[in-house]
């Protein structure tokens, strides 16, 4: 014979294991926001754009080929920025401490679709540092791609600089506190439904009929000791009586 869950077994569940879910979510939530706010390093972006086109005079014109090329030349350009050869000297023009790889995945390029112009993004724990990395990749590369490609074709649009009272971009504590109270919340709540699953004790008479599939015929009720002396005091009253009337 299956067994069938009713909606009220499953709020009545909910409502027993309560101060169980109330706990894991609020214990995950308090706990995130702990982390967030004052274990995780905040690091903070800066980023500057770079054009990629060919200098014009006021005779010369534009054409769809050499757009469409300058197009192409940005997916060579984003991983030449990267490249060691680029790398190396931002390093020691700055005298960093991390090593090529360390930096390389500090600096992060991307490009709108059909655009001439790609954005250097550095993530760094300082935002004046962050912002020096930026601008010092975008002249490193300016300078150097004339060499690397035999080609002068970029401009440096806008370069990073650091704003007051600027905001980290990661990490960010709200988007992780709720992000943790919803995975508390449906830990506790499996975690009560899982208890009840494992909980086979007998309680109520609800109980038996439900493990035991047996009919209840009656059922003792627990007496208190107040209750029970009071009732021990009129059944010897009441045998007294019997015994004079005896008599």
């Amino acid at each position: 014979m299956e067994e069938t869950i009713s909606l009220r077994e499953l709020f009545e569940t909910l409502r027993k294991r309560l101060w169980l879910i109330v706990l894991i979510t609020a214990l995950a939530t308090v706990v995130s926001g702990v982390v967030s706010y004052f274990l995780l390093t905040p690091i903070y972006q800066a980023s500057t754009q770079i054009l990629v086109n060919q200098a014009k005079s006021e005779q010369q014109m534009y054409n769809v080929g050499e757009i469409q090329t300058n197009l192409q030349l940005i997916n060579t350009y984003s991983v030449i920025i990267k490249s060691p050869t680029i790398l190396e000297k931002v390093k020691g023009e700055l005298q960093l401490d991390q090593t090529l790889d360390e930096l390389n995945e500090q600096i992060q390029v991307s490009s709108e679709k059909d655009s001439q112009v790609f954005s250097v993004t550095v993530q760094d724990p300082d935002p004046a540092m962050a912002a020096k990395i930026a601008n010092k990749t975008a002249e490193v590369f300016k300078n150097e791609i004339v060499k690397i490609m035999n080609i002068d074709n970029v401009t440096i649009l806008s370069k990073a600089e650091v704003k007051e009272d600027q905001t980290p971009v990661k990490p960010k504590p709200l988007l992780n506190m709720a992000i943790a109270f919803v995975v508390g919340l449906m830990t506790g709540v499996g975690l009560a439904f899982l208890l009840e699953y494992l909980d086979n004790t007998i309680k109520t008479e609800a109980d038996v009929e439900k493990h035991l599939g047996l009919p209840v015929l009656g059922s003792i009720s627990v007496m208190s000791p107040s209750t029970a002396k009071t009732t021990r005091t009129g059944l010897s009253m009441q045998r007294a009586r019997g015994e004079t009337v005896g008599r």
